[in-house]
Formats: structure tokens, C-alpha cells, sequence
């Protein structure tokens, strides 16, 4: 009996993880004969039955490109990227759409902020962690090369070498930290409507004095804060967000998709 439900198991597990392949199959088979709708059904369904992975999602938005839903190819490249910063082609296709959408807010980040992100943004958490222990094991190194040498060049090398190495990996530390944080939090959201109205407020008033600017789809932008608004027959959520450092307000959150 126990063996037949081993067997059993064995059987359906199979058959769950031939399905989830088929999907990916089915979905590539359609993309190559422009069924992009298609495509873009079976990738979703293959990441939510096999899980998420950066060439599945930089594949759905291929498909969401090919449709002319730039918003939506814009979160799925900007996810490809969130767990796997090398993907090199997910970047080239995310610049390419981000070329061609409506609106591009000037990158207003201070030089030391803006080099820093990209630091951050280069490989994952896993290869930055990896990267301190190394640079660690090297501080250790020169911590026993400054105690035990005799040799006074040999020393002032252990000394000096191990204050650059501490700050280095401390600094890689930071880096490692704050990549496995950009891969787990969902910050930043993309407009996926044609485009919505920036408010002053956290509701669809009427008033015109409101409004603040129109942004439109692909358009990235920092949630700060969000608000449950249950009496607003327009949005029961709005999010207050960023567009760049000088821009703050309101925008429906059904109008756009967290990252």
C-alpha cells in the first residue's frame, strides 16, 4: 500500500512537472507563429504553475511588446531584471520600450546615488555576498600577514592592505544588502493604463485644481505611501508616489502594477 502511494505520488508529480514544461513549449510554439495573445496567456500560466525565473518573465514580455503593451512589458522586463541583474537582453529590450514610451522624467538622483544603484544593479545578492567572503577571507590574510612577518615591507603591506580590505568589504556588505532587498521589495510600480491623472489628493474629486500632471503608460514611479480609500467610487487604493526626486503626488494604484 505504501509503495502504490509512493508510485502514485511519483506519477502525479511527473505529470504536474511535464505539464508546467508543455506550457513553456506551447507558449515558445506560439510566440514563433505570432500568437502573441496566446504566447502571453501560456507564459503567465507557466510562471504560476512552475515558478518565477528571469528568462520566463523577459519571454512574457516579449510577447506584451509584441501586442504594444508597453507598460506591461516594462514590469515584466524590470522583474526579469529583479532576479537576475545580468540578464543583458531583458536590459537592452527594457531601454529599447522605455524609448519609446510617452513620458521620460529626468533622472534627477545625485552622481554618488545614481553610481551606487548601479553598483547594486550589476549582479545578485548571492554573487555580492559571495564577493565579501572572499574579500573577508583577504582581510583575514593580511590581519596574519601584519601579526606574524618579520619583514617590515612585508607588514606595513598587511597593515595598509588590510585598512583598504575593511572598508572595501564593508562596503560590499552594503551592496549584497541592499541587492537582496531590491529583489524582495516591490517599491517601485509601472503605469499600465493608456494614463492617469497625478492628484494632489488621495481621491477623485472633480476638481481641476487636483490635478497635477498626466502621466502615461511605461511610465516608472516610487510608491511612498498608499492609502485605502473604500468611499471612492473611482479607485478603493491610491499610492503616493515619485517620478523623480521633485515630483510627489497621488495616482489611482489600479492604474498601475507593482514591480
Amino acid at each position: 500500500m505504501k509503495k502504490n502511494l509512493i508510485f502514485f505520488l511519483f506519477i502525479c508529480l511527473t505529470t504536474l512537472a511535464a505539464t508546467a514544461q508543455s506550457l513553456g513549449i506551447q507558449a515558445d510554439s506560439a510566440y514563433a507563429k505570432e500568437d502573441y495573445g496566446r504566447a502571453a496567456t501560456l507564459y503567465e500560466q507557466s510562471i504560476a504553475s512552475e515558478g518565477q525565473s528571469s528568462t520566463a518573465w523577459y519571454n512574457l514580455g516579449n510577447a506584451y511588446f509584441r501586442r504594444d503593451n508597453l507598460g506591461k512589458a516594462v514590469v515584466c522586463y524590470q522583474r526579469a531584471l529583479k532576479l537576475d541583474p545580468t540578464n543583458e537582453d531583458a536590459r537592452q529590450n527594457l531601454e529599447f520600450v522605455r524609448s519609446r514610451i510617452q513620458d521620460r522624467p529626468e533622472d534627477d538622483t545625485p552622481f554618488v546615488a545614481k553610481l551606487h544603484r548601479n553598483i547594486v544593479s550589476s549582479a545578485t545578492a548571492n554573487t555580492w555576498a559571495w564577493t565579501a567572503f572572499a574579500l573577508f577571507a583577504l582581510l583575514c590574510g593580511a590581519v596574519a600577514l601584519y601579526i606574524f612577518s618579520r619583514n617590515i615591507a612585508m607588514r606595513k603591506t598587511g597593515f595598509f592592505g588590510g585598512i583598504v580590505l575593511f572598508f572595501v568589504c564593508a562596503y560590499v556588505i552594503t551592496v549584497a544588502m541592499n541587492a537582496a532587498d531590491n529583489a524582495t521589495q516591490s517599491n517601485f510600480a509601472v503605469v499600465t493604463s493608456p494614463s492617469t491623472q497625478l492628484s494632489s489628493s488621495p481621491r477623485a474629486t472633480g476638481k481641476s485644481g487636483d490635478k497635477i500632471i498626466t502621466i502615461h503608460e511605461g511610465t516608472t514611479v516610487e510608491i511612498v505611501d498608499s492609502v485605502e480609500t473604500p468611499d471612492d467610487p473611482v479607485s478603493p487604493r491610491w499610492y503616493n508616489v515619485k517620478i523623480n526626486n521633485g515630483t510627489k503626488a497621488w495616482m489611482r494604484a489600479s492604474d498601475a502594477e507593482r514591480i
